[in-house]
């Protein structure tokens, strides 16, 4: 326990590392899957949009990148990390990998949420005048909102996850901080403590999904 109170300020240095990589992540992968997403449900077969070239496309892109195990996906995205931002290393490049790698899977969960929504309330809103991209802002997502919430809050998880394998290329967070200081300096109580703050920041993140999502769901 001695390593942990000499190493305390650095120990808040990465949780907040770690909230910063992890909200940003999950931000624009989020916004990104969320637009793969959509496209994804409103070019499918009868649906608003309908384009079977346009969803073949994004469907196979997202099947390949989807089930790349993060660690792969990490160090292969490494030049494409370099050219974009500029570094292929740090907590940079760790955000614009990770939000890359989960675009992909968040694509796929608000795909499958949107189509929990009924075309029967869907065709009621075009008859009743509304176009494509009013239905989809006011019926579709509202309707889907629940479950979506749900979807991100699990995704939240995944992306904890994924800073800590971030830590392998200095991604920063409690991640690289468990592995410096804890595993190569054999410091158990240093790894159980960086997992013990990982566990409460994903069991608050969790409650406040869940509890979230029964709101939206009441209404």
């Amino acid at each position: 326990m001695d390593a942990v109170i000499d190493l305390a300020p650095l120990f808040a240095e990465a949780a907040f590392e770690t909230l910063w990589l992890v909200f940003a992540s999950l931000l624009f992968g989020g916004i990104g899957g969320l637009i793969v997403g959509l496209a994804l449900y409103v070019t499918r077969a009868g649906n608003l949009f309908a384009n079977r070239v346009v969803f073949g496309v994004l469907n196979v892109i997202v099947n390949i990148f989807r089930p790349i195990p993060f660690i792969i996906f990490l160090t292969a995205f490494q030049p494409l990390a370099r050219l974009v931002i500029g570094t292929g290393i740090g907590t940079e490049a760790a955000i614009f990998t990770i939000s890359l790698a989960s675009t992909f899977g968040i694509s796929r969960i608000v795909e499958q949420n949107l189509l929990t929504v009924s075309p029967g309330v869907i065709e009621a809103a075009r008859a009743a005048g509304a176009g494509p991209l009013r239905t989809i802002l006011t019926i579709v997502i509202p309707e889907a909102l629940g479950p979506l919430i749900l979807g991100y809050t699990f995704v939240f998880v995944a992306i904890v996850d994924m800073s800590a394998v971030a830590g392998v290329i200095n991604g920063g967070g409690l991640g690289a901080f468990a592995i410096q200081y804890g595993f190569r300096q054999f410091e158990p109580a240093v790894t159980w403590t960086s997992l013990a703050i990982v566990i409460i920041l994903v069991q608050v993140v969790q409650f406040l999904g869940n509890g979230l999502a029964r709101k939206v769901l009441r209404r």
